[in-house]
């Protein structure tokens, strides 16, 4: 088994080590932080030129964990693009697969501290997704219970083992990994996660299979 299965305010889900969350009883998959536009955005405020094919590789990346897990809805938990101008700026190619991810499905787009304005690419807009015991949003919220969230972009390491994102899970919330190809991460012993998650949280490296460690084990760094 590759992927992490458990159990979360009274709910089964699993940890996939591709950095999606499926909650199988609901058939919801959710993605965070796909940040599609990245090498577009940096280039239109003049930074450094980067290869511009990360949105092709993270749709790819999308698209195979669609075709496994056969949703029948999709929540994107925010910074689907890197900001606005690279919403509007998709091209055909990236416009076209989209259509083609949420055809028959119910697509959910959570909004982020990137892309707060609407986008005209499909789907539903929400500032956040009430669902059961679970509220999806992208930036977690003091004492929060049954959250799920991104925006940290949250990586681990551990001694033999190189920084791979991770989720991390204690039993209030969850935060998922950046799935975008270009975007970094933040440490998941950073003072900032410290504070958020509980002394027992535990966190789970993706990868090739998805590992679930103690929290408290991760290097800091």
């Amino acid at each position: 088994m590759t992927d992490h299965a458990f159990t979360f305010c009274d709910t089964h889900l699993i940890a996939r080590a591709d950095c999606t969350l499926w909650w199988p009883d609901a058939r919801l998959l959710c993605v965070s932080d796909l940040h599609l536009g990245k090498s577009e955005r940096i280039a239109r405020r003049g930074g450094t030129l980067l290869p511009p094919y990360e949105t092709c590789e993270t749709l790819w990346r999308l698209e195979e964990t669609v075709m496994a897990t056969n949703p029948e809805t999709i929540v994107c938990l925010g910074d689907s693009f890197d900001d606005l101008g690279a919403a509007r700026a998709v091209d055909d190619d990236t416009r076209t697969t989209l259509i083609r991810l949420q055809a028959g499905r119910d697509w959910i787009w959570i909004e982020g501290n990137h892309d707060p304005g609407p986008i005209d690419l499909g789907g539903t807009h929400l500032g956040q997704l009430q669902r059961g015991p679970l509220s999806f949003r992208h930036i977690g919220q003091p004492n929060a219970s049954g959250e799920v969230s991104g925006h940290y972009h949250p990586k681990a390491a551990l001694k033999g083992i190189a920084s791979r994102p991770c989720f991390l899970v204690d039993d209030a919330r969850i935060i998922l990994p950046a799935f975008g190809a270009y975007t970094g991460g933040l440490a998941a012993r950073d003072e900032v996660l410290v504070k958020i998650m509980a002394p027992s949280a535990i966190a789970i490296l993706t990868g090739k299979r998805a590992l679930p460690v103690p929290l408290s084990a991760c290097l800091k760094r």
